[in-house]
This record gives C-alpha cells, sequence and structure tokens, in this order.
C-alpha cells in the first residue's frame, strides 16, 4: 500500500492499477477522463487524487473467498490513504454484500459504494474526479471554515452511503450528516438521537437498518 503523497495524481487524471488496462471500467473511462496506468499501485485500483483512493471488490472476488478481506485489512493497516471501497452487488453477490458492509464501514472505517458492474462503476468514479476537480478549484480565499463544512457535508461518497439507508433520500441524507458527521456516529446513534433529526418513522428504519 502507498502512503497519501507518494502517487501523484495530474490535476483531473485518475492513475489506475495496470492489471485494469483493457477492461470494462477502462474502456468506459477513456475519453471520458484521462486515465494513466502504473505498475506499481499494490492493494490500490485506482487513484483518483493524491489522497483518495479506490479499491474495486468485483463478484468473483465475493465468491472466491476472504482473500478480498485480508486486502482490505492490509492496505487499512499500511496506508495513511482515504479508501473508497466499491463492490460489485449482484444476485450472486448479494448474499455476502451485509458482511462485507459491516467490515468495509463499521471495522475499517471506510466508505462503501454497491455497483451492478463496471460499467456503473466508471460512471460513480468520473462523478467523484469531477467533485474533486471542482472542489480543488474552488477560491482558496474563500472562508476556510465554510469551505471546510461544505466539503466535509458534500463529500459525494458519504452522500452516497447514507442514501443507501432505506427511507433516507437526500435530505435526510444531509440533515443526518449535518448532525452526526460520520457513518460511525451514524451507526452508534439511538432511536431518540435520529428521532430528533429525521422523526419517528424514519428514525426506527435507520436504526433497524
Amino acid at each position: 500500500p502507498v502512503a497519501a503523497g507518494s502517487i501523484v495524481v495530474p490535476y483531473g487524471h485518475v492513475v489506475g492499477n495496470q492489471k485494469w488496462r483493457g477492461s470494462e471500467i477502462a474502456q468506459r473511462l477513456q475519453g471520458k477522463i484521462r486515465l494513466i496506468f502504473e505498475d506499481d499501485l499494490g492493494l490500490v485500483d485506482f487513484h483518483i487524487s493524491n489522497r483518495i483512493c479506490i479499491l474495486y471488490i468485483s463478484e468473483a472476488d465475493l465468491v472466491a473467498g476472504d482473500e478480498f478481506k485480508r486486502r482490505l485489512v492490509r492496505f487499512r493497516n499500511a496506508s495513511s490513504l482515504g479508501g473508497i471501497v466499491i463492490v460489485e452487488k449482484t444476485q450472486i453477490s448479494d448474499q455476502y454484500f451485509l458482511a462485507v458492509q459491516k467490515l468495509v464501514v463499521l471495522e475499517l472505517g471506510m466508505v462503501l459504494l454497491p455497483v451492478a458492474n463496471q460499467g456503473e462503476a466508471s460512471q460513480l468514479i468520473i462523478q467523484l474526479v469531477s467533485f474533486y476537480v471542482r472542489e480543488q478549484s474552488k477560491d482558496h480565499n474563500s472562508n476556510p471554515f465554510l469551505r471546510k463544512q461544505c466539503s466535509r457535508l458534500a463529500e459525494p461518497s458519504l452522500f452516497r452511503t447514507v442514501q443507501q439507508i432505506p427511507g433516507v433520500g437526500k435530505t435526510k441524507a444531509l440533515l443526518l450528516l449535518q448532525q452526526f458527521g460520520n457513518i460511525h456516529r451514524l451507526c452508534n446513534a439511538s432511536v431518540e438521537e435520529l428521532e430528533r433529526v429525521v422523526g419517528q418513522t424514519a428514525a426506527q428504519q435507520i436504526y433497524t437498518f
């Protein structure tokens, strides 16, 4: 695994692991984003910024056994990068999904985003890169407190993760992130704490989930 800042990602580019050359993801990214390949990314599949990377777990990885779990744990233990885990959630892999979700989000403290296939994954990567380009291009002389707060609340991967909870749309996801700040605090919130933010019905759904 690599440390934050040790891989330099050019502005608006994605640095991909050489093993993805010729894949469906790479083909769909080409022409929409500047994709360059490197041999020495270790456990990382894609870098979307100097500090944020993606680890991709395919349907085949999930069915094959626990190797992907060891890979995620090794990454988290040895890397200072922010990791986004993209997981193929299909009819075949669905039975493994809850265990993966628990490992990634609760135990490792990373962001998990389910996709149906590599095509959907490529769209997600393009959205994430667009977000980081916008963030980097913002005027650094603007109010640093407001910029930091907005950046945290608008984090697309975190925002999308919260929206995966049944009964939570964009508005409730934003309210929950404003109140609790991160997934860990949200997971540990009581029904009463949740009720004060989103009301009784939604609070019960969120707590159960």
